[in-house]
């Protein structure tokens, strides 16, 4: 799982873009969306295609941007995009036509398959999550059922049939300390930069920023100081993290900012370009876009100042 890179780029990027998935040129975005409604007709589905879904004759709403990033990203570029598009139509409709999972598992295997996912807050709809949880700015904490081929967003009617919401949150917080740590990778340069990336397939890696002092203690056997440490979620696959000890987090607030912001474009499960201040459980935003949005800028609230101030004072020998 690459770190920074992307998928090879066809077109070069001064051809005209796709206003709905830009990392396509105008002529990619046509034969990716050519590629959509052939899938869904080889299940015996018409589907309209619109810039960033299809629908059926059913009215039922199909999102593509996921797909279109995974294309976008795919090493074998366009010959690969039929074959990706077969698949996640084969799997969407296996799961929309399928019985639901909530009325063929016993409670005790929902209850083993429950995670807490964070995600972007964009596009959240209130009426039927209205128990999701802040967990940073525009950030969200929902709970999810884990499935063979997909995962299921559960809306406020699905948690009413399944008990207490608080109650199910530890329950799904307790699953998601135990998961496995698939990989794990430094970054680090010689000014001092240097962070720790937790990897994987796992649809939850990124979310184990709300488990964060387990998921430390797993990975460097360490413990979080007071002070925390400094956390990045650029998409469902990557967590970021680098524990706060000395004035090493100067170079790697700004390393992770880069990070971030590389690692949050063109992917499919974006959740955040920002850097983020964890300490005991609070999430605070520490870069944020540039007013003409060209770029990032690293900006920082009085508490985090007066901690930069207090370890650059201390000086390297304290650490």
């Amino acid at each position: 799982m690459r770190l920074f890179g992307r998928g090879p780029r066809r077109d070069p990027r001064d051809t005209p873009r796709d206003p709905a998935f830009p990392f396509f040129s105008v002529d990619e975005a046509a034969y990716f969306r050519a590629q959509v409604r052939e899938a869904f007709a080889e299940h015996g589905l018409e589907v309209a295609l619109y810039e960033s879904a299809v629908v059926d004759d059913a009215g039922r709403q199909f999102g593509l941007g996921n797909l279109a990033a995974v294309c976008h990203n795919d090493d074998r570029g366009q010959r690969a995009w039929g074959d990706l598009a077969r698949r996640h139509a084969a799997m969407v409709l296996r799961t929309v036509d399928g019985p639901s999972a909530l009325d063929t598992l016993a409670p005790a295997q929902i209850r083993a398959q429950l995670y807490p996912r964070v995600i972007n807050g964009e596009g959240l709809d209130p009426e039927n999550f209205g128990y999701a949880r802040s967990v940073a700015p525009g950030l969200y904490e929902l709970l999810a059922l884990d499935l063979p081929e997909s995962v299921m967003m559960l809306t406020d009617e699905a948690l009413g049939r399944l008990g207490e919401t608080e109650q199910l949150r530890r329950r799904a917080l307790d699953n998601l300390r135990e998961l496995p740590v698939e990989g794990r990778e430094t970054v680090e340069d010689d000014q001092g930069m240097r962070f720790e990336v937790v990897v994987g397939d796992s649809f939850y890696t990124a979310s184990r920023v709300l488990a964060l002092e387990t998921l430390i203690r797993q990975t460097t056997g360490q413990r979080l100081t007071e002070d925390g440490a400094l956390v990045a979620l650029p998409f469902r696959h990557q967590l970021a993290f680098h524990v706060i000890r000395d004035a090493s987090v100067i170079p790697s607030l700004t390393g992770m900012a880069m990070f971030a912001a590389s690692g949050y474009e063109e992917t499919p499960g974006a959740i955040s370009p920002y850097v983020y201040w964890w300490r005991g459980g609070t999430i605070t935003q520490l870069s944020e876009r540039d007013e003409d949005g060209g770029g990032l800028r690293v900006v920082v609230g009085e508490d985090f100042q007066e901690l930069l101030e207090r370890l650059v004072a201390r000086g390297p020998s304290e650490s």
